[in-house]
């Protein structure tokens, strides 16, 4: 059956009721790469699941129960696999079940040893349990090509400590099918991930990106006269006015009374967080001395563009970063001191910022439960939520996603403290992830966020930018292989950029110079909003009065004109595995 026949006809699925009718042109051509499968475990099992993409080029090889690591006289032996001929340049996804031995958990790390001892320290990690199967997924990248490398995972030092492997999975991904892939995404209606579906052969396989939806939706139009007759050939212009997925910045009291710095915002984005404005040392350099004018004003410009804002934080752990007159409290002063904070911040602000970073990087610090106690955190949670029920309340971290190699917040240990919090009895509303990258590895990225979708909470990448160590055009480069990943991932639900202008730059990245004018990284942002948006759609009723296409979702105004009869309207995509049918009269 030829491909366009195949996509133009209501399609039987097995395993599903009824039939699914394709409508997206740009899908009727063939792809025969692997499709990625975001499937991710975070319990411990009896038994390990079978390996992803039935093993990748692991199929066909058993891994080596031990190897020798370490040229040293004592060695190091650990479970290893050898990979021959890894290519550069192309996204190795790799995942494999983990069980220890000799202790109640550790930490195992996969590493990679590739040619001339080229060495990737954390391409992956899992928080191991005794007795029990954990599952680790992660990738790499490598910089130049190996024709022989080792890829081998290492519990502690400690070598009482076996690590056992199973259902081990390594799928390469060129850079164009890892495109392809995050095109498919973005672009269709959705994603499903079905293990039925993924047995689907040649055109079929196109419709595993088809039955969930993500950053689109499809809509019909009806229009027809007074008396209910439908309309052929009526003409139809459709236009999007905004968009539902936030992508935003933060800002600094630069952008104050700075008209065309705030036209220039307001033309590229529907977010906002304040870089500094809210935190502690801002609003309350001196106790007992309040001052939210500056953040008030911030927020006063925000409102009037209907800009939805993040509040960034209420406490950070970090000790440099609390006032002076803070870090010289301790007990009974520190508490009341903490709990006034929260009261006064939350009972201003209630109902006007969408989110809260409560404990901001609290797994690299620990200020105020090395003061307060261990419950403190879960104490600012639980009272967070109490002044205002209505915001989102995050945990906000940096190395998250950025690299597996700061053992202070892996995956699992992330997953770890949300689910304590949980247990505590905190609101915890979403998962927030820093993102000050180096060079991305958009694989191992992936995977991390596949682990975090697991538990279902909103997750927004809340303070994204390149590391000023790089030129200007390779921030570009690096940013938007990030920015795609991110906005292509089904789990993520907004993008903050960490590029606040400042007379003498921004922290990392700036996306304009001091006069507006773009550098690379805003040319990068400009060009992935005008991608990410549905611009304007023309086009005529059929013979049944009816029009339809996939838009990105957010808000529309639609124009009929049939003859000398017009009429116009709005409407809302809004996020739903359904068509939506819209009727206009005439």
């Amino acid at each position: 059956m030829q491909l366009m026949a195949f996509l133009s006809r209501k399609i039987p699925i097995s395993g599903f009721s009824g039939f699914l009718i394709l409508m997206c042109p740009f899908l009727a051509f063939s792809y025969d790469g692997p499709l990625y499968d975001f499937t991710a475990y975070t319990e411990c099992k009896s038994v390990p699941e079978k390996p992803l993409y039935n093993g990748g080029i692991f199929k066909d090889q058993a891994p080596l129960t031990q190897h020798r690591i370490s040229p040293s006289s004592e060695g190091s032996y650990t479970p290893a696999l050898i990979l021959q001929n890894l290519a550069q340049n192309t996204m190795y996804c790799f995942s494999i079940w983990i069980k220890i031995q000799g202790a109640d958990s550790t930490l195992v790390t996969a590493s990679l040893m590739a040619n001339n001892n080229s060495k990737y320290d954390c391409v992956g990690t899992v928080l191991a349990k005794n007795g029990c199967w954990s599952f680790l997924k992660g990738g790499f990248i490598l910089d130049a090509p190996s024709s022989v490398s080792i890829l081998y995972f290492q519990g502690t030092t400690d070598k009482s400590i076996n690590v056992a492997i199973a259902s081990a999975s390594l799928q390469p991904f060129t850079e164009q099918q890892w495109r392809t892939n995050q095109q498919y995404i973005i672009n269709t209606p959705g994603i499903a991930r079905s293990k039925k579906l993924l047995q689907l052969k040649e055109a079929a396989r196109i419709l595993l990106y088809i039955l969930h939806q993500e950053r689109k939706r499809a809509l019909t139009i009806h229009v027809s006269d007074s008396h209910g007759d439908r309309l052929q050939g009526a003409s139809i212009t459709i236009e999007q006015i905004s968009k539902d997925f936030p992508f935003g910045s933060a800002i600094a009291s630069t952008i104050l009374g700075n008209l065309p710095y705030q036209n220039w915002f307001v033309e590229r984005f529907n977010a906002a967080v304040f870089e500094n404005e809210l935190k502690w040392y801002a609003t309350e350099p001196e106790q007992g001395k309040l001052n939210y004018t500056i953040a008030d004003q911030m927020l006063e410009f925000v409102l009037a563009n209907q800009i939805v804002a993040r509040g960034h934080n209420i406490f950070w752990e970090d000790p440099k970063y609390n006032p002076a007159w803070v870090r010289n409290l301790t007990g009974p002063a520190l508490n009341s001191a903490v709990h006034s904070r929260i009261q006064s911040l939350m009972s201003k602000y209630k109902e006007e910022f969408i989110h809260w970073d409560v404990s901001n990087e609290m797994l690299h610090f620990d200020f105020y439960e090395e003061r307060l106690g261990p419950g403190a955190t879960l104490h600012f949670y639980r009272t967070a939520h109490e002044a205002d029920p209505l915001a989102s309340l995050f945990l906000n971290e940096f190395n998250v996603v950025e690299t597996c190699t700061d053992v202070n917040t892996t995956v699992d240990t992330y997953i770890a403290k949300i689910r304590e919090l949980e247990r505590g009895g905190a609101s915890m509303n979403g998962i927030g992830l820093e993102s000050h990258f180096s060079k991305p590895n958009l694989p191992l990225m992936r995977a991390i966020l596949d682990k975090l979708a697991t538990l279902k909470l909103p997750i927004w990448l809340t303070e994204v930018d390149i590391s000023n160590k790089f030129d200007k055009e390779t921030q570009a480069i690096y940013l938007e292989q990030v920015l795609r990943e991110g906005f292509s991932h089904p789990a993520v639900d907004g993008i903050m950029l960490w590029t606040a202008l400042h007379p003498n730059g921004c922290y990392q990245m700036c996306l304009t110079d001091h006069n507006l004018q773009s550098l690379p990284a805003g040319d990068t942002v400009d060009k992935l909003l005008k991608e990410w948006e549905t611009g304007e759609a023309n086009g005529r009723t059929d013979d049944h009065g009816s029009y339809s296409f996939f838009g990105f979702l957010g808000e529309y105004k639609i124009r009929v004109q049939y003859g000398n009869r017009t009429a116009n309207s709005t409407l809302s995509l809004s996020q739903s595995d359904e068509t939506k049918h819209f009727n206009i009269q005439l």
